[in-house]
């Protein structure tokens, strides 16, 4: 079976694989800043830094558009995402509505199971904070919300976060410059989970319109900033 290395040593045994491995890494530098917002990703200096195919690269670059951090124009390549103030505040607007409704249709259905699991996910928040804010804490945060939705029943509503989850990934990503204390993001999660809990819809409300007005409001300052 073919085997590519990239430049940092690691392998893979198939493109898929190989693909994987690359998306990964890029989405890592993207969200540490090293490719600015707008910048041109072009397949050939890619593939010859990381010492691979061109064919992996591609697929890597498809995977970072369905996860919203990078945009493809017809006969110019692949951009990394430039994601405005404006653009964030509708993300969020419509994340907002629908992790409320996730939460209730949760409530309904509720199960221990959920709660066990998402117990389970909080206490791998609280772990990832205690080792500073990373990707780590970012994709264990993003985890949490998407286990509300995947227990809301609703395969429509969870499809539609995943399609978010980029640029929902960007946000939690950006937080990182607005000096926040990964423990006070990860101790916020807390409410969700005991609101889910007990089963009190207007508490879960109440938390959830907080968490994520909280989050929101930070990024669109620091864009808007950004733009100014």
């Amino acid at each position: 079976m073919a085997r590519e290395t990239i430049a940092d040593g690691t392998t893979a045994d198939a493109r898929g694989d190989l693909a994987t491995r690359i998306s990964a890494r890029l989405m890592d530098e993207i969200l540490d800043g090293r490719f600015a917002a707008g910048s041109r990703l072009t397949e050939a200096q890619l593939a010859k830094d990381l010492s691979v195919s061109r064919a992996p690269v591609r697929e890597a670059l498809r995977r970072l558009e369905n996860r919203g951090l990078v945009i493809a124009h017809p006969r110019r390549g692949f951009f990394v995402r430039d994601l405005n103030a404006d653009a964030y505040d509708q993300i969020f607007d419509l994340r907002l509505c629908l992790e409320r409704h996730a939460g209730n249709l949760v409530i309904d259905r509720l199960a221990p199971e959920f709660t066990d699991a998402l117990q389970a996910q909080y206490d791998r928040i609280l772990v990832a904070a205690g080792e500073g804010m990373s990707r780590k804490l970012i994709e264990e945060d993003l985890e949490f919300h998407r286990l509300i939705c995947r227990f809301s029943g609703n395969d429509r509503l969870l499809q539609v976060y995943e399609e978010l989850a980029g640029e929902i990934r960007f946000g939690i990503a950006m937080l990182d410059y607005v000096d926040i204390d990964p423990m006070v993001l990860a101790l916020a999660h807390a409410p969700l989970l005991e609101a889910i809990r007990s089963g009190d819809k207007a508490a879960y409300l109440v938390a959830v319109d907080d968490h994520l007005n909280q989050g929101c409001v930070k990024v669109v300052d620091m864009l808007r900033a950004r733009c100014a």
